[in-house]
């Protein structure tokens, strides 16, 4: 069972606010200076797992939506961002090829159960046009150990093998992947400049020392 809508708001809101203005700073550095290169400024962009929006609400994009099952996050999103409520392993009320972009970041960690997100990787291929693609940012559990368990709504193992794995399964080509990225988490690290931030997206050598998530970016042909 995931988390009921209530235990979401309240584990998002004791673990997010005190850092949600510095995150939300980060994140306009990371859509503006990183991930603007699978986006499109005219794509229909869906943010799975959104939090608190920070990704959808900076990114420039035609059509944005978000998805999550927490009630508090209509009031972070920015208009015109749309909101789906719901368990995304259901089935998603949108067309089938109306998405350019699902973009995702660390949420495949807190499905229940490997069929939940494998549910949620063939909607997600059903709601994709032919060559959109699926970016996908999580924890990596080669480099975390005991810590990836700190997170008491931790459920899904993942490596970005065993995610690549999944979505070629699945049917998904395989375009970018790289098993360190970003550091773990934001949640007890230090706050960093933003420049600090963009001269570590600059120097991908650098995220072989501090990175320990993944990022895999997937197409569907």
């Amino acid at each position: 069972m995931t988390n009921s809508p209530s235990e979401l708001s309240k584990i998002y809101h004791r673990r997010f606010i005190r850092t949600m203005a510095y995150r939300n700073r980060v994140w306009q550095v990371l859509t503006r200076d990183f991930f603007h290169r699978w986006v499109r400024p005219d794509a229909t962009v869906l943010d799975l797992g959104c939090g608190y929006g920070e990704f959808i609400n900076n990114v420039a994009a035609g059509r944005k939506l978000a998805m999550d099952l927490n009630p508090d996050v209509p009031r972070h999103l920015a208009p015109p961002v749309e909101f789906l409520q719901q368990d995304c392993s259901m089935e998603w009320p949108l067309a089938a090829n109306s998405l350019d972009v699902v973009f995702t970041s660390n949420f495949f960690e807190h499905l229940p159960s490997k069929d939940s997100l494998n549910r949620t990787l063939r909607q997600a291929w059903r709601c994709l046009k032919p060559n959109g693609c699926l970016i996908a940012v999580g924890p990596n559990l080669k480099y975390l150990h005991g810590e990836y368990w700190d997170f008491y709504d931790h459920h899904v193992c993942l490596t970005e093998a065993s995610l690549g794995e999944a979505l070629e399964v699945e049917g998904y080509h395989i375009e970018f992947i790289t098993p360190r990225f970003l550091p773990f988490t934001m949640t007890k690290a230090p706050r960093y400049p933003m420049l600090f931030v963009r001269l570590y997206l600059a120097l991908p050598w650098l995220w072989w020392i501090k990175g320990r998530q993944f990022l895999v970016v997937a197409r569907k042909p």
